[in-house]
């Protein structure tokens, strides 16, 4: 019999890790780990919520033989700030707790985003494909740091196991993560003269890979998607289309940072490439694993996104409000980059 620690047990990935670790025959129990006290409950499912960063972890994984890491220092609340840094230091200390404590294998939750979102970049990327995070954005180049810290521990424990899964844009009805967040707010400016594709991953397909990693027999790093990818424009028209503005990607990057600088949106640095050049990934490893999908990009992208009031609307509707929004999308627009270009000149 097994016992599993899971840090990151209250967000949305790990709720569902854990209860459906909890149903999985041969484990025994599973420590849920969180700053938050909002757990699922589930006589397998022990809690305890602490502060990864500060308090003494190797009492608290004394018996477990997997690590599944799932907690981050990005979310709403941060928006990113000092974020980077925090999540650096916890991973370290939970890899050398891992180390002290003798765990036998580490699923580390990273994001497909290390491979950078470039205009030579293939469709889809591979695992074998260089990561190459874009410059600025910190969330992909903190991904890439801990990456790096748990190959490190990895090559010191030969004989353990370690998986890296690097997740495409994921959601949920309800639920949305800091990046997809950041990308709907920064979709409200078309960026460049590009429409790339996009992926939605379900969050509950995610939950069932990083399960499948936790139960043992994977190594390595594995791309987890849906089976293709949609084209901007299908996505437009799942969520009812409406008119947005389209500038300059270099505009584009200067308005979102402006925005993120004086908390008008969450947009942060260097997020701007991820909307305008193609960063889709193969799920083939992760498939020949057994592992599939059971919801589409189309499925998880409309599950994960709220009806817009203009989606039920008949032509004539339609045509009235974009022509109201195009108005609204211009006055905000002359107000940012006014505002931007104000910025400019008091530098």
């Amino acid at each position: 019999m097994e016992t599993l620690i899971v840090t990151g047990a209250a967000g949305s990935i790990g709720t569902r890790v854990c209860k459906t670790l909890a149903e999985t025959d041969g484990i025994d129990a599973i420590l849920g780990i969180d700053t938050r006290p909002e757990m699922p409950n589930h006589r397998r499912i022990y809690h305890h919520q602490t502060d990864l960063r500060h308090e003494d972890l190797k009492p608290i994984f004394e018996g477990a033989t997997t690590l599944v890491h799932l907690a981050t220092s990005f979310g709403p609340s941060s928006d990113g700030v000092d974020a980077g840094g925090d999540e650096i230091d916890a991973t370290r200390r939970v890899l050398e707790a891992a180390a002290a404590t003798g765990i036998k294998r580490i699923v580390i939750l990273s994001s497909a985003m290390v491979y950078g979102a470039w205009a030579h970049n293939p469709i889809p990327v591979t695992e074998e494909t260089v990561v190459d995070p874009n410059p600025d954005f910190s969330f992909a180049s903190v991904k890439v740091e801990i990456e790096n810290l748990a190959k490190e521990w990895n090559h010191s424990h030969p004989d353990s196991e370690l998986v890296i899964l690097r997740p495409t844009t994921a959601l949920a009805k309800g639920q949305i993560s800091w990046v997809a967040r950041s990308l709907r707010a920064s979709a409200v400016i078309d960026a460049g003269d590009n429409d790339p594709p996009v992926q939605f991953l379900h969050l509950d397909d995610l939950a069932t890979a990083v399960v499948l990693a936790a139960k043992g027999g994977m190594s390595g790093i594995y791309n987890v998607a849906p089976d293709g990818y949609i084209e901007a424009e299908v996505c437009r028209e799942l969520s009812g289309r409406f008119p947005r503005l389209r500038v300059k990607e270099e505009v584009a990057d200067r308005l979102g940072r402006f925005s993120w600088r004086h908390r008008i949106a969450p947009t942060p640095p260097g997020l701007t490439p991820y909307t305008v050049h193609p960063w889709i990934i193969s799920n083939s490893r992760l498939r020949e694993t057994g592992w599939a999908p059971e919801h589409t990009n189309a499925e998880a992208y409309v599950d994960g996104t709220s009806p817009k009031p203009w989606s039920n609307m008949n032509a004539k509707q339609r045509q009235r409000a974009a022509l109201i929004g195009a108005i609204i999308a211009g006055a905000i627009f002359s107000y940012l980059l006014s505002r931007l270009i104000r910025s400019i000149r008091d530098e």
